[in-house]
């Protein structure tokens, strides 16, 4: 009785964690709390869920780049509040436990990345052309809005595999590619032109893995679909998708022309020079968060950086901004959060099995994504950020491994 209240309680709480994670004020905690708990209740259980060989992967990557962030936070004298963001990580480890012992059904998965997106998508749809905002930004960060809109909407056709192998699979195609659809809109209202620059790679990794069970009609028709769909998006004023661009345009070339950093682009490219400058002077454990703010501003004294970089805590640059406060290491955590599960979970990329591939899909466009993200934007220093990756790694990895029947039974 208990254990199917278990299996239960993890596929519930995997669907919050995707349908809410937008929609409500820190949704995202929700599903993430109770697969929290789940994961203090199993922790008397670590002996018996056997971790093999790859979960350790998961979670060596995910504890090293909490405890290089822990060991930033001690030596800068941060106090805890800086534990706040790298805390997620480590409960993502503890939620791991739970998900391995009792694994989520992928459909409660599936079906709460498409109602996190449909949700999600709609309402930012409905902020930008209804309530007439500026751009549309839910209840975080503007840009944070717009690429986790995105994410829900990329996981949505990842999950495009599976729901074509359900024995309702035009259905289930329809729902997920309404998802997807409403994702990228809600990116798109928005205005966070950053995940849009990372959309040719997340539709080559779509293309390698699902490309030879699809016939050249049909790969033709969903590319002029695509050019199509472009087009029109580009051509509702409404969405403002065309001015956002002329907008980047216009600030590139402010920027080179007249080093002009009044403008989004060129306050980051601003930063990006500061951090360039301040890296080599302490390249291997960095300034520290605080330290990169004396420094930051006696570069400014000095009339080494733009007055305007005063303003910002970070520089606008995932991976400059963990060398310069963490240095090589913090840079190397980084980068093997990103490709170590990146690397386990596309082992599976062309399994014969489609739910199984859909989720290694998912895992791989999982890290794709947020590299892509934190070329403009230091997503991992929004709540929102670090527990969407956390949390999403650990629940796709529990899936996949029960889905492909990899797990090791109780």
């Amino acid at each position: 009785m208990l254990t199917s209240f278990l299996f239960f309680y993890s596929s519930a709480s995997v669907f919050l964690f995707g349908a809410l994670s937008l929609v409500v004020p820190s949704g995202y905690s929700v599903g993430a709390a109770l697969l929290l708990l789940g994961g203090f209740f199993s922790l008397s259980g670590f002996k018996k869920i056997g971790f093999d060989k790859s979960d350790l992967y998961i979670v060596g990557v995910l504890l090293f780049y909490f405890c290089v962030n822990a060991i930033e936070v001690w030596w800068d004298t941060q106090g805890s509040s800086g534990l706040d963001k790298p805390s997620r990580f480590l409960f993502a480890v503890i939620a791991l436990a739970f998900l391995l012992r009792y694994p989520p059904k992928a459909i409660f998965l599936w079906l709460g990345v498409c109602a996190g997106a449909l949700l999600s998508g709609s309402w930012a749809v409905w902020q930008k052309l209804i309530d007439g905002a500026y751009r549309a930004e839910g209840y975080t960060h503007v840009i944070q809005f717009g690429n986790l809109n995105m994410l829900l909407g990329i996981l949505c056709l990842a999950g495009l595999g599976w729901a074509y192998a359900q024995p309702r699979r035009y259905w289930w195609v329809a729902l997920l590619g309404a998802g997807a659809v409403m994702g990228m809109l809600g990116s798109l209202a928005s205005g966070s032109r950053g995940g849009w620059v990372g959309l040719p790679f997340v539709f080559l990794v779509l293309y390698r893995a699902y490309a030879y069970h699809w016939s050249k009609r049909w790969l033709l028709g969903m590319f002029v679909l695509g050019v199509l769909s472009a087009g029109i998006v580009c051509s509702v004023p409404q969405l403002g998708v065309q001015g956002r661009v002329d907008k980047a345009l216009s600030d590139i070339e402010r920027f080179v022309e007249n080093d002009d950093v009044q403008t989004s682009l060129g306050a980051r490219f601003a930063m990006w020079e500061a951090a360039i400058e301040l890296i080599p002077k302490k390249p291997v454990f960095g300034w520290g968060d605080n330290g990169y703010a004396r420094a930051r501003d006696a570069l400014v004294e000095e009339g080494k950086a733009a007055s305007i970089i005063k303003g910002y805590g970070h520089v606008h640059n995932e991976y400059l901004d963990a060398w310069v406060k963490n240095g090589l290491i913090g840079l190397v955590a980084l980068l093997a959060m990103y490709l170590v599960p990146m690397r386990l979970f596309s082992r599976y990329m062309h399994d014969h099995d489609l739910a199984v591939r859909s989720l290694s899909v998912a895992g791989v466009l999982l890290p794709v994504a947020y590299m892509d993200y934190g070329v403009s934007q230091v997503f991992l220093i929004h709540n929102s950020g670090v527990m969407m990756y956390a949390f999403f790694v650990v629940i796709l990895w529990a899936t996949l491994k029960n889905e492909g029947k990899l797990m090791q039974r109780i």
